[in-house]
């Protein structure tokens, strides 16, 4: 069996504490626009991932689960902790423990989540460590087989 080492380039990016996610997508207004562009997906494409969030009168994720959410992802990609702050630590599993996560709302999600990076132009290294992450936060979420 042969293996194929593949030689390092510049894009194969691991974060730091001086250089995290957060920053590498532009700050904060950058990753609040990226949980936007999520659920704008999300009201687009997904109906029935966003029929198990709060919507508005016009049937569309209400704001304050964007604003929650984009509050979360400031702080989980190393950005300031508003999130925690505000509302808490975010056990996860808990507060999603009354919505049945199985492998096609894991998918929906993602699919959700690589258009929105799509829109935002995240790539390279970065994607590539999202990309990850975000499988392995989606795959933690799951509550229900199937």
């Amino acid at each position: 069996m042969t293996i194929e080492l593949k030689p390092p380039s510049s894009d194969d990016w691991v974060p730091t504490l001086e250089d995290t996610p957060f920053m590498r997508l532009g700050g904060e207004e950058a990753v609040r626009a990226l949980a936007e562009a999520f659920y704008d997906v999300m009201d687009a494409e997904e109906p029935a991932l966003a029929h198990v969030h709060e919507l508005d009168a016009q049937g569309k994720v209400n704001r304050g689960t964007r604003e929650r959410f984009g509050l979360f992802l400031v702080g989980w990609l190393g950005g300031p902790q508003h999130y925690s702050a505000t509302h808490g630590h975010p056990r996860l599993r808990m507060r999603h423990g009354h919505v049945p996560v199985d492998l096609s709302m894991r998918d929906a999600w993602l699919r959700c989540m690589h258009k929105a990076m799509d829109q935002r132009g995240v790539t390279g290294g970065l994607r590539r460590f999202l990309d990850d992450r975000f499988a392995h936060v989606a795959n933690f979420l799951r509550n229900t087989e199937g």
